[in-house]
């Protein structure tokens, strides 16, 4: 069995499922679809943590699944701005991961990962793989992807 390394921008596919289709996404019936495919041997899922029941539920649901959940801190900016950015974290882990793998799994629509798809897919020969709502992924991630696959309604509750 091949053996897959999977990678959740939570707040990206948040709100770009809830934007498009009005639910949430299926975590669980994604992660079963998934396993037919190959052996999960790293899932991780970046969330920022925020003190409230529903995250926590959410969170603690996500690790049912056997996600590790990985969380940072909400920010909020006198300018009433906010941060909460995981792209390093998300980066580093992946490049860190692509040398024990066959396949990269990555769910997010954010172009910033693209040429982090390309370096790992020539260094390490993996596959790697997006999941992003079609019409919020950037292109040129989509195009970096060894394959793309569009979120639909499909895989939201």
């Amino acid at each position: 069995m091949k053996k897959i390394a999977l990678f959740v921008d939570v707040q990206n596919i948040f709100y770009t499922t809830r934007d498009t289709f009005s639910r949430q996404f299926d975590y669980r019936q994604f992660w079963q679809h998934l396993a037919h495919q190959g052996d999960i041997v790293l899932a991780n899922a970046y969330a920022i943590q925020r003190s409230d029941d529903k995250q926590h539920k959410f969170q603690k649901a996500l690790k049912h699944i056997g996600f590790d959940v990985k969380l940072k801190p909400f920010i909020q900016r006198r300018d009433g701005s906010a941060k909460g950015d995981w792209d390093v974290g998300i980066t580093i882990d992946i490049m860190e991961a692509a040398a024990d793998v066959d396949i990269i799994v990555l769910l997010s629509g954010d172009g910033d990962f693209d040429r982090l798809l390309t370096h790992v897919a020539q260094k390490y020969g993996v596959e790697t793989h997006v999941y992003g709502v079609q019409a919020l992924t950037a292109n040129s991630l989509i195009h970096a992807a060894t394959h793309y696959h569009p979120i639909d309604e499909s895989y939201t509750q």
